[in-house]
């Protein structure tokens, strides 16, 4: 195998042209052996038009020889000729050595491709034949898992753990760990959480970990691995919201809030970071600060909806009603996206005395609000301010079917018929 060697040592080196000469008079002259491991090397180092041509080659002079079928599918895969790929794979005989591992490759092109029932029959034959191979048992958990079946997923991989926790660079108890947290599991997940921690200390891992127990309610236990996970990487940029919640949840606010603002330094593109201190701000009465935060947040996204509804009810309890009006202006938002900035601008447009205005904002508004008795409230109010009696009328009456014991209501309504007549 010298003129392997020869090849690829030139290839390490630099030497593609001459590499390339050698690689021409053995893809002519060169023994099977030769071309058949070249052209795995040359695969392996990306090259896959010149494997492509050596395993060709030897398929001219053995055409159903499965080894080299599988090696010409990957090499196609690589590629990205998934069809050809397949073409190739189907051609390998149920008698022939390799017909497991074709149908394993199969699977995989069938399940990127979201044929989960062909692959998973693909798993299933390939497991007949080799009942022993734990490599098909992890697909199968991996197919299941991305279905969604967990409890057949769970099985598959409970039978890797069997002989192997780790297979294809992937720790098994943090797969089922994973996979009950996502599925809502989150007691079963923190035991699997526990056991892949204890087999190697890994970031994803441990913030999986902290995640599920902020989600299962243990807060304490979420804070002490969130904190775990900061020292070990405070670069993790997820891990400061979730430990904000934990601290909010467990009422420390000021932890709380330091957690935030330590998140915005590693991240200060983060506008849920921002938004998320605005409201623990407003907890701890430092309003001035929940007001730049909340902004913050909003020049970060323009059309941050619930920010910029957040901050609208701050303004609104401050009676900067000028302030509200600048804000919704300032949005991104269209106000038939998200018909809440109508109805505040319209209270802002009343509180300003601008009424044509506010009642051109209130008729538009309730296009969308005429089945909130909050709104109807603010608008029935408003026209009787305004003295449209006929309209009020109609929308106490509106009121009335929601609530008809409220005597407010009653006696609104009979005024204003009073009033009319």
């Amino acid at each position: 195998m010298d003129r392997v060697n020869k090849i690829i040592s030139m290839l390490e080196n630099g030497q593609h042209n001459e590499a390339l000469n050698e690689y021409n008079v053995l893809l002519q002259s060169g023994m099977p052996d030769e071309k058949y491991l070249l052209s795995e090397e040359l695969y392996q180092y990306g090259f896959l038009d010149e494997a492509k041509a050596l395993v060709e080659n030897l398929l001219e002079m053995y055409p159903e020889e499965g080894e080299l079928l599988v090696l010409l599918s990957e090499i196609l895969i690589e590629a990205g000729e998934e069809e050809e790929a397949i073409l190739i794979l189907e051609k390998i005989s149920e008698h022939d050595a390799n017909f497991g591992q074709s149908l394993l490759l199969l699977a995989d092109l069938y399940q990127v491709q979201g044929l989960y029932e062909v692959c998973e029959n693909k798993l299933l034959k390939a497991k007949e034949i080799l009942p022993n191979e734990i490599i098909i048992d992890f697909a199968l958990g991996e197919l299941y898992s991305e279905q969604g079946e967990i409890r057949q997923a769970m099985a598959a991989y409970e039978k890797v753990l069997t002989e192997e926790s780790e297979i294809a660079g992937v720790n098994i108890h943090q797969r089922m760990a994973d996979l009950l947290s996502t599925s809502g599991l989150f007691e079963e997940a923190l035991v699997y959480y526990d056991k892949a921690l204890d087999e190697k200390l890994e970031i994803n891992t441990l913030f999986g970990y902290a995640f599920t127990a902020l989600q299962a309610g243990y807060n304490r236990t979420a804070i002490e691995k969130f904190n775990e996970l900061k020292e070990l990487d405070p670069e993790y940029h997820s891990l400061y919201l979730h430990l904000a919640m934990a601290y909010e949840r467990e009422e420390e606010l000021e932890n709380s809030i330091r957690a935030i603002k330590e998140g915005i330094k590693q991240d200060e593109f983060n506008k849920e970071l921002f938004f998320y201190g605005g409201k623990i701000s407003i907890k701890l009465g430092k309003i001035e600060e929940a007001e730049q935060l909340f902004r913050e947040a909003i020049a970060l996204d323009p059309g941050f909806t619930e920010a910029a509804l957040t901050l609208n009810k701050l303004l609104f309890q401050q009676e900067r009603h000028e302030d509200v009006l600048d804000l919704i202006s300032a949005l991104d938002i269209a106000e038939d996206e998200e018909p809440q900035f109508l109805w505040d601008s319209a209270l802002a447009l009343e509180k300003l005395e601008k009424f044509s205005s506010a009642l051109d904002k209130y008729e538009s508004a309730y296009t969308f609000f005429k089945n909130n008795e909050a709104f109807l409230q603010d608008y029935g109010y408003f026209l009787v301010e305004e003295g449209k009696s006929d309209l009020a009328a109609e929308i106490f009456k509106q009121l009335l079917i929601k609530d008809p014991t409220n005597f407010e209501y009653l006696d609104l309504v009979e005024r204003l018929n009073d009033f009319k007549d």
